[in-house]
């Protein structure tokens, strides 16, 4: 590869880490990933004795924050609660029966009087005696399920006591469905983890998967130079992991969670990096002699490497050991190719990112280099393939009919082609990142001005800003 090339390349990894005949069948894809219709839940402010009460604020934003951004549930408006609120399964008290009807009055000759006031036609109502499970279920709260509980302190030691109701049920005992303690710190922090903890168990319940302990890495130059960063998936807790003061960019985690790749320009050209995400210590990995070699991913057991690399003169797809072992080249084309990423379903197929037909667009092939076809029509760029957690949709980013450079992201499912636009003229917007969930997408967005790292809902909505500080890009979503 002469020189010139060499420079473009590096030049476009940069434009990457900062930056048909397809039907549009909205609802085929997004009906996979919300599965339908979502029941309604609501969700009442929990109170907290003694030393409880300071942190009952952060308890209650965090555990209703995690419900609604699960995308499990619709949220009651909490406009529409009831006065009384149960606290307690004690709290639930069941309605008397309604009164008996008073004796119609005979006349003289056993004939019915004529009433001197009209009779209602409405049937009459139970007796209240408290709560119930009907305030919920009935409009205009119109719920499905009930979050309730309270917090206390049991010695040195923050207690919230959560329940689970399904409150379209008859009686107390068949709307159970959840009831647990949860241990803390009385603090605020302490608050936060029992409100995560319960939000998880109450995700669980519905077949979801929680988020709690998962963490997103991106880059970051608010330092002064691109490094590669964590934070936590609300965008708290954001700490820096590599300290090289160059340009170290699209990092990749491992299946496991415990290793992160990235490609690097700490020794001049572009080259990988392993670190241990737990001892922040580099790990080895062997470069192969090469102008560049950028853009890894793990394959789904963890044990190897897809990357691409100039060593046979232009950027190729290669596959290797996590030590750099084992190396094998994949694709054999005269074009760039870049970006791979392995089925997590299928490991012996990826998808990538390749310019053998013009502007840069998605192929699929075997790990073999046999089978190789588009998938996308050539319209456009696109570029940042990540495959959804079912192996059967990928989340990319497109230009397609925009003007150049304007990405927007979109979904395909890959065996009929199908697509669905997410992100709408808003700013340029790219490198789109699933969460373990497999119903959120992490990416990067110049919509507020700069570059930052942004979630959504995979159909596009419940939009979260997570960074503030300098530039941010290239983010991916590991356990």
């Amino acid at each position: 590869m002469t020189k010139k090339n060499t420079f473009a390349l590096s030049a476009s990894l940069l434009t990457l880490a900062g930056g048909i005949g397809l039907v549009a069948q909205q609802s085929d894809i997004l009906i996979k990933l919300t599965q339908g219709d979502r029941p309604v839940i609501a969700v009442i402010d929990f109170r907290g004795a003694a030393g409880a009460a300071d942190h009952m604020n952060v308890l209650n934003q965090t555990l209703f924050g995690d419900l609604e951004s699960s995308g499990l549930f619709k949220m009651a408006a909490k406009a529409m609660y009831p006065v009384e609120v149960p606290q307690r399964p004690e709290d639930f008290k069941a309605p008397l029966p309604p009164p008996a009807p008073a004796p119609v009055p005979r006349g003289k000759k056993g004939r019915a009087a004529v009433p001197r006031v009209p009779v209602s036609d409405d049937p009459p109502k139970p007796i209240r005696q408290g709560p119930w499970l009907t305030d919920w279920s009935a409009p205009p709260v119109g719920a499905n399920y009930l979050v309730f509980g309270y917090a206390a302190v049991q010695g040195d030691q923050l207690v919230l006591f959560g329940w689970l109701y399904n409150v379209a049920q008859p009686n107390v005992s068949a709307a159970h469905v959840l009831g647990k303690r949860y241990f803390g710190a009385i603090d605020a922090a302490g608050a936060q983890r029992v409100a995560h903890e319960f939000a998880a168990d109450i995700i669980a319940q519905f077949g979801g998967k929680t988020l709690l302990n998962s963490k997103i890495y991106f880059v970051s130059d608010r330092t002064g130079s691109k490094e590669i960063w964590s934070m936590d998936p609300d965008g708290s807790n954001q700490k820096r992991l590599t300290s090289y003061n160059s340009i170290s960019i699209m990092p990749a985690v491992s299946p496991d969670g415990t290793r992160i790749a990235f490609t690097t320009f700490a020794k001049g050209n572009p080259a990988i990096y392993f670190h241990s995400v737990e001892t922040g210590r580099r790990l080895p990995f062997y470069n192969q002699v090469a102008s560049m070699n950028a853009t890894p991913d793990f394959t789904p057991d963890g044990k190897e490497v897809l990357y691409s690399s100039t060593a046979s003169g232009y950027a190729q797809i290669y596959a290797a050991n996590v030590d750099g072992g084992n190396l094998r080249r994949i694709s054999t084309s005269r074009a760039i190719e870049v970006e791979p990423k392995v089925n997590p379903k299928n490991q012996s197929e990826m998808v990538f990112v390749s310019g053998r037909s013009g502007p840069q667009q998605i192929y699929k092939m075997n790990l073999d280099g046999a089978n190789v076809e588009r998938l996308t029509t050539g319209e456009g760029e696109a570029a940042n393939p990540a495959w959804h957690p079912d192996g059967q949709l990928i989340a990319f980013a497109w230009t397609r009919g925009f003007e150049p450079g304007n990405f927007n992201l979109f979904l395909m499912d890959v065996a009929s082609r199908r697509v669905d636009q997410l992100t709408h003229g808003a700013g340029r917007n790219e490198n789109p990142g699933w969460a373990p969930d497999g119903r959120h997408i992490v990416f990067s967005s110049n919509r507020s001005g700069s570059s930052q790292i942004w979630t959504m809902l995979a159909d596009g909505t419940q939009l979260q800003k997570l960074t503030t500080q300098g530039r941010n890009s290239t983010p991916v979503w590991g356990k």
